[in-house]
Protein backbone atom coordinates (compact mmCIF):
# COMPACT_ATOMS: atom_id res chain seq x y z
CA UNK A 1 0.00 0.00 0.00
CA UNK A 2 2.84 2.37 0.81
CA UNK A 3 4.52 1.67 -2.53
CA UNK A 4 1.27 2.22 -4.41
CA UNK A 5 0.67 5.43 -2.48
CA UNK A 6 4.09 6.81 -3.43
CA UNK A 7 3.51 5.82 -7.05
CA UNK A 8 0.10 7.53 -7.18
CA UNK A 9 1.49 10.69 -5.58
CA UNK A 10 4.44 10.97 -7.96
CA UNK A 11 2.49 10.00 -11.08
CA UNK A 12 0.10 12.88 -10.42
CA UNK A 13 2.90 15.47 -10.62
CA UNK A 14 3.67 17.50 -13.72
CA UNK A 15 6.75 16.22 -15.49
CA UNK A 16 6.93 12.96 -13.52
CA UNK A 17 5.85 9.58 -14.87
CA UNK A 18 6.10 6.41 -12.80
CA UNK A 19 7.55 3.76 -15.13
CA UNK A 20 7.11 0.81 -12.80
CA UNK A 21 7.36 -0.52 -9.27
CA UNK A 22 8.90 -3.54 -7.55
CA UNK A 23 8.18 -5.54 -4.42
CA UNK A 24 11.80 -6.56 -3.75
CA UNK A 25 15.36 -5.76 -4.72
CA UNK A 26 15.65 -8.30 -7.52
CA UNK A 27 12.46 -7.01 -9.12
CA UNK A 28 13.87 -3.48 -8.80
CA UNK A 29 17.02 -4.42 -10.73
CA UNK A 30 14.96 -6.09 -13.46
CA UNK A 31 12.61 -3.09 -13.65
CA UNK A 32 15.56 -0.74 -14.17
CA UNK A 33 16.81 -2.89 -17.05
CA UNK A 34 13.34 -2.88 -18.60
CA UNK A 35 12.29 0.74 -18.10
CA UNK A 36 15.61 2.65 -17.95
CA UNK A 37 14.27 5.26 -15.47
CA UNK A 38 15.89 8.57 -14.57
CA UNK A 39 15.29 8.11 -10.83
CA UNK A 40 14.80 5.05 -8.62
CA UNK A 41 13.05 5.50 -5.27
CA UNK A 42 14.64 2.72 -3.23
CA UNK A 43 13.78 1.23 0.14
CA UNK A 44 16.66 -0.10 2.26
CA UNK A 45 15.07 -3.15 3.81
CA UNK A 46 13.35 -5.38 1.25
CA UNK A 47 12.90 -9.12 0.79
CA UNK A 48 15.10 -11.25 -1.53
CA UNK A 49 17.63 -8.44 -2.12
CA UNK A 50 18.10 -5.38 0.09
CA UNK A 51 18.25 -1.82 -1.21
CA UNK A 52 22.01 -1.49 -0.83
CA UNK A 53 22.82 -4.51 -2.97
CA UNK A 54 20.09 -3.59 -5.46
CA UNK A 55 21.65 -0.10 -5.77
CA UNK A 56 25.10 -1.63 -6.24
CA UNK A 57 23.85 -3.89 -9.05
CA UNK A 58 22.02 -1.04 -10.75
CA UNK A 59 25.11 1.17 -10.72
CA UNK A 60 27.22 -1.72 -12.06
CA UNK A 61 25.03 -2.18 -15.14
CA UNK A 62 26.85 -1.74 -18.48
CA UNK A 63 26.82 1.68 -20.10
CA UNK A 64 27.59 5.24 -19.10
CA UNK A 65 24.05 6.19 -18.11
CA UNK A 66 22.67 5.04 -14.79
CA UNK A 67 19.58 6.20 -12.90
CA UNK A 68 19.87 8.36 -9.81
CA UNK A 69 18.92 6.37 -6.71
CA UNK A 70 17.00 8.14 -3.96
CA UNK A 71 16.86 6.04 -0.81
CA UNK A 72 13.98 6.19 1.66
CA UNK A 73 15.10 5.44 5.19
CA UNK A 74 14.10 5.74 8.84
CA UNK A 75 16.16 6.90 11.81
CA UNK A 76 16.55 3.30 12.94
CA UNK A 77 18.02 2.30 9.58
CA UNK A 78 20.42 5.21 9.13
CA UNK A 79 23.43 3.01 9.92
CA UNK A 80 23.06 1.85 6.31
CA UNK A 81 23.55 5.36 4.93
CA UNK A 82 27.30 5.10 4.38
CA UNK A 83 27.14 1.75 2.59
CA UNK A 84 24.30 2.89 0.35
CA UNK A 85 26.26 6.00 -0.65
CA UNK A 86 29.27 3.83 -1.40
CA UNK A 87 26.99 1.65 -3.52
CA UNK A 88 26.02 4.69 -5.59
CA UNK A 89 22.95 6.28 -3.99
CA UNK A 90 22.53 9.97 -4.83
CA UNK A 91 20.33 10.94 -1.93
CA UNK A 92 18.37 10.06 1.16
CA UNK A 93 14.98 11.08 2.43
CA UNK A 94 13.34 10.10 5.70
CA UNK A 95 10.14 8.11 5.41
CA UNK A 96 8.25 10.62 7.55
CA UNK A 97 8.91 13.41 5.04
CA UNK A 98 5.91 15.35 3.76
CA UNK A 99 4.46 14.60 0.33
CA UNK A 100 5.81 17.86 -1.11
CA UNK A 101 9.29 17.03 0.25
CA UNK A 102 9.21 13.66 -1.51
CA UNK A 103 8.25 15.24 -4.82
CA UNK A 104 10.92 17.92 -4.46
CA UNK A 105 13.53 15.29 -3.56
CA UNK A 106 12.80 13.35 -6.75
CA UNK A 107 13.14 16.54 -8.80
CA UNK A 108 16.40 17.53 -7.08
CA UNK A 109 18.00 14.13 -7.61
CA UNK A 110 16.76 13.96 -11.20
CA UNK A 111 18.46 17.30 -11.87
CA UNK A 112 21.78 15.82 -10.78
CA UNK A 113 22.02 17.26 -7.30
CA UNK A 114 22.63 14.88 -4.41
CA UNK A 115 20.24 15.19 -1.50
CA UNK A 116 20.85 14.30 2.12
CA UNK A 117 18.20 14.98 4.75
CA UNK A 118 19.74 16.93 7.68
CA UNK A 119 19.22 14.05 10.13
CA UNK A 120 20.83 11.62 7.70
CA UNK A 121 23.76 13.99 7.18
CA UNK A 122 24.40 14.07 10.92
CA UNK A 123 24.34 10.29 11.10
CA UNK A 124 26.72 10.11 8.13
CA UNK A 125 29.19 12.38 9.94
CA UNK A 126 28.87 10.25 13.07
CA UNK A 127 29.75 7.19 10.97
CA UNK A 128 32.98 8.82 9.83
CA UNK A 129 33.70 9.97 13.39
CA UNK A 130 33.80 6.31 14.49
CA UNK A 131 36.36 5.44 11.84
CA UNK A 132 40.15 5.69 12.30
CA UNK A 133 41.53 9.11 11.44
CA UNK A 134 42.91 9.42 7.92
CA UNK A 135 46.42 10.59 7.20
CA UNK A 136 46.82 14.37 7.46
CA UNK A 137 48.43 14.44 4.02
CA UNK A 138 46.24 15.86 1.27
CA UNK A 139 45.19 13.03 -1.08
CA UNK A 140 46.80 13.35 -4.51
CA UNK A 141 43.38 12.97 -6.14
CA UNK A 142 42.37 16.36 -4.73
CA UNK A 143 45.36 18.17 -6.23
CA UNK A 144 43.36 18.84 -9.41
CA UNK A 145 41.19 21.28 -7.45
CA UNK A 146 41.94 24.97 -7.10
CA UNK A 147 42.05 26.45 -3.57
CA UNK A 148 38.57 27.91 -4.09
CA UNK A 149 37.19 24.60 -5.34
CA UNK A 150 38.68 22.86 -2.31
CA UNK A 151 36.98 25.41 -0.08
CA UNK A 152 33.65 24.80 -1.82
CA UNK A 153 34.07 21.03 -1.45
CA UNK A 154 34.63 21.44 2.28
CA UNK A 155 31.40 23.42 2.57
CA UNK A 156 29.49 20.86 0.49
CA UNK A 157 30.66 18.23 2.97
CA UNK A 158 29.29 20.43 5.74
CA UNK A 159 25.86 20.09 4.19
CA UNK A 160 25.58 23.65 2.87
CA UNK A 161 23.43 24.43 -0.16
CA UNK A 162 24.72 26.52 -3.08
CA UNK A 163 22.94 29.54 -1.65
CA UNK A 164 24.50 29.06 1.77
CA UNK A 165 27.95 28.56 0.24
CA UNK A 166 27.49 31.73 -1.81
CA UNK A 167 26.61 33.66 1.34
CA UNK A 168 29.53 32.22 3.29
CA UNK A 169 32.09 32.97 0.56
CA UNK A 170 30.45 36.19 -0.67
CA UNK A 171 30.00 34.85 -4.18
CA UNK A 172 27.15 34.79 -6.68
CA UNK A 173 25.13 31.58 -6.45
CA UNK A 174 25.75 30.92 -10.15
CA UNK A 175 29.50 31.12 -9.48
CA UNK A 176 29.15 28.53 -6.74
CA UNK A 177 27.14 26.30 -9.08
CA UNK A 178 29.97 26.57 -11.61
CA UNK A 179 32.53 25.60 -8.95
CA UNK A 180 30.42 22.60 -7.91
CA UNK A 181 30.15 21.43 -11.51
CA UNK A 182 33.90 21.67 -11.99
CA UNK A 183 34.55 19.77 -8.75
CA UNK A 184 32.30 16.91 -9.83
CA UNK A 185 33.86 16.81 -13.29
CA UNK A 186 37.47 16.93 -12.09
CA UNK A 187 36.94 14.26 -9.44
CA UNK A 188 34.68 12.11 -11.66
CA UNK A 189 31.81 12.20 -9.16
CA UNK A 190 28.12 11.72 -9.94
CA UNK A 191 26.71 14.30 -7.53
CA UNK A 192 27.05 16.16 -4.22
CA UNK A 193 26.34 13.06 -2.16
CA UNK A 194 29.40 11.36 -3.64
CA UNK A 195 31.40 14.54 -3.00
CA UNK A 196 30.46 14.39 0.69
CA UNK A 197 31.69 10.80 0.94
CA UNK A 198 34.99 11.65 -0.79
CA UNK A 199 35.60 14.70 1.40
CA UNK A 200 35.27 12.68 4.59
CA UNK A 201 36.85 9.48 3.31
CA UNK A 202 39.93 11.34 2.08
CA UNK A 203 40.36 13.19 5.35
CA UNK A 204 39.86 16.59 3.70
CA UNK A 205 37.05 17.20 6.17
CA UNK A 206 36.84 15.69 9.64
CA UNK A 207 33.67 15.30 11.72
CA UNK A 208 34.94 17.76 14.33
CA UNK A 209 35.64 20.50 11.75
Amino acid sequence: MVRQGFAALLDAQDGITVAGDAADGEQAVRAVRTHDPDVVLMDIRMPVLDGIEATRRIMAMPGDRHPKVLVLTTFDLDDYVFEALRAGASGFLLKDARADELVQAVRVVAAGDGLLAPTVTRRLIEEFARRPASSSARPARLNVLTPRETEVLELIAGGLSNGEIASRLVLAEQTVKTHVGRILTKLDLRDRAQAVVLAYESGLVRPSS
